[in-house]
């Protein structure tokens, strides 16, 4: 029981140990930190907990700015001592202090802290001075014994990811407006490191590779197909008389004749001319049908007979 005691104890000791040991420095994160008041606040895409110096440092790459893309940013450090000085610089040419184009800050006698350009070209001297990127916008914020520069740099146009070199340093005192030069303790020589600004821009439009949704096909059920037109197989009209007209209904068929049905198209042609010679003129005949032709010829023929026999008497 009493061993048991001694290694939860020392357990706890470890523990209390490796927590003082942890800085405020390293304990710290950039995403803790906020710029501006609770009204108007200063946001920005991403930030980095630098590896020296106690650094920081947050950016928004804007590679589809025009004419060039931007790139605004703040940098947070305490400076070596309240009277000191930080800077934050891109070196185009290398990885180290010289050939960077530096951002320096510290506060004038006023107490004010002011943000100006140097262009690093020995570690001996350095003079104020314009640098190769253009400057848009630059400003300094000195609150709690740390200093924050603010500022928006046009960078040049390039395609796509951009890897550039970062060189960061502090130092403890500023002498007629001119920074003096840092210590060389261990951070101050591994304050160097890469700044990978990613692109913003859109990706062009994929070709499309026929794999693409069709359209919506329009709806096929319950749709009334549009009216047909005449194909031809229209009933005619009635046709006019052509012989095949139906005969009216007829009277009745006691003994008297049927009425004289209507001529069809197929009238008799008339005799040749050598047969009408000295030929008497035809007897109309009736049509009926109870009583032949030939009794109706033979009693033509008395009734004349008769007329004659008449006439002979009267005489």
């Amino acid at each position: 029981m009493a061993s048991s005691l001694r290694y939860f104890a020392s357990l706890l000791l470890l523990i209390a140990a490796v927590s003082l040991l942890v800085s405020p420095a390293i304990s710290q994160t950039c995403k803790s930190q906020t710029f501006g008041t609770q009204i108007n606040t200063t946001t920005f895409a991403i930030c980095e907990d630098l590896p020296a110096l106690g650094a920081f440092l947050h950016y928004t790459y804007d590679s589809s700015a025009a004419p060039y893309p931007t790139l605004t940013l703040a940098f947070v450090a305490p400076p070596a001592s309240p009277d000191g000085w930080v800077a934050w610089a891109l070196n185009p040419r290398g990885s180290g202090m010289v050939g960077s184009q530096a951002l320096v800050a510290f506060r004038e006698a006023s107490g004010s802290a002011v943000v100006k350009t140097y262009n690093i070209t020995s570690y001996l001297s350095i003079a104020e001075s314009p640098v190769s990127y253009e400057v848009l916008s630059k400003r300094a914020e000195f609150s709690g014994g740390v200093m924050t520069i603010f500022a928006t740099l046009r960078l040049p146009a390039a395609k796509g990811d951009v890897e550039l070199n970062q060189v960061w340093q502090v130092g403890a005192s500023v002498r007629n407006g001119v920074p003096a030069a840092h210590a060389f303790g261990a951070d101050n020589f591994i304050s160097t490191g890469t700044l990978r600004l990613e692109s913003t821009a859109a990706a062009p439009p994929r070709a499309s590779t026929g794999s693409t949704a069709p359209p919506p096909a329009r709806s096929s059920r319950n749709v009334a197909p549009p009216p047909m037109r005449s194909s031809g197989n229209v009933a005619p009209p009635p046709m006019r008389g052509s012989g095949n007209v139906a005969p009216p209904p007829a009277r009745s068929s006691g003994n008297g004749a049927p009425p004289p049905t209507r001529s069809s198209g197929t009238v008799p042609p008339p005799p040749p001319a050598s047969s009408r010679v000295n030929a008497p003129p035809p007897t109309p005949m009736r049509e009926s049908g109870n009583d032949s032709s030939m009794i109706y010829g033979g009693g033509s023929r008395l009734y004349g007979i008769l007329v004659l026999l008449g006439l002979f008497f009267s005489f």
